[in-house]
């Protein structure tokens, strides 16, 4: 039987301001949020570049909330070492580098990454590597990706479901995933986030088909009651 769960929220630096970055971090603290969501981008797996490593251990000194790295790159398992000696307390991979691309997908600048299946055993490795040194393992779908992760579910501490393509901030939610949820959390009693657009209105109807984190970005950053917004959507309560 799969149990319902408390409604988590998690704060995505992306949208935070840079130039006082230590008092987003406590602004984050004060307003409830559960976790730190560190946007991570190489500009070849989404059409960005973000940050990396260097970030998180700059800001693990600054608090004891927990940092998720969402490793939006190629060759992952090459850089989770990193991200964990950094700070990280939970590692987010891809499933789209673990299967074979669909043909629009491949190649430079061919946006967004999509695959049919992944090979499991590929994933399974860097999975199990996340876990080896303690910490939380999630694989993220893209919006076109499939559910293709049942032979895998139960190595996984979570999944995170994207909502847009990924590559940029203040994107419109996309309500064709709310079904990809659904077919999850039938099957899967961990974890499932949500990441894109999320807002009140978006993230009621992630919960009520099985998400229970919500990744918000501009949504809390942008808002000038932050402690409001984070008690909103906590007061949602999966079906």
């Amino acid at each position: 039987m799969i149990k319902a769960k408390s409604i988590q929220v998690s704060a995505s630096i992306l949208c935070a301001d840079f130039t006082r970055l230590e008092s987003e971090i406590k602004k984050c603290e004060d307003a409830g949020i559960d976790s730190l969501h560190i946007d991570v981008m190489d500009g070849h797996f989404v059409p960005n570049i973000t940050i990396g490593p260097v970030i998180i251990e700059a800001i693990r000194p600054l608090t004891k909330l927990p940092i998720e790295s969402h490793l939006m790159i190629e060759n992952p398992g090459a850089y989770i070492d990193q991200f964990i000696d950094a700070g990280s307390d939970a590692v987010m991979v891809h499933a789209e580098c673990y299967g074979k691309l669909r043909a629009k997908s491949r190649g430079l600048n061919r946006f967004p990454k999509e695959v049919d299946t992944i090979n499991a055993k590929e994933a399974l490795a860097d999975i199990k590597k996340i876990k080896r040194r303690g910490k939380r393992a999630f694989i993220v779908l893209n919006p076109g990706t499939p559910m293709c992760l049942k032979s895998i579910l139960k190595d996984l501490d979570g999944v995170l479901i994207m909502s847009v393509n990924p590559g940029f901030a203040r994107q419109k939610f996309m309500p064709a995933v709310l079904s990809k949820i659904q077919q999850l959390r039938r099957i899967y009693n961990g974890d499932i986030a949500i990441d894109g657009g999320v807002n009140e209105v978006t993230a009621k109807e992630a919960v009520k088909v099985g998400a229970n984190i919500l990744a918000t970005a501009s949504y809390f950053f942008g808002s000038d009651k932050p402690k409001e917004i984070v008690r909103r959507l906590k007061s949602l309560r999966e079906r």
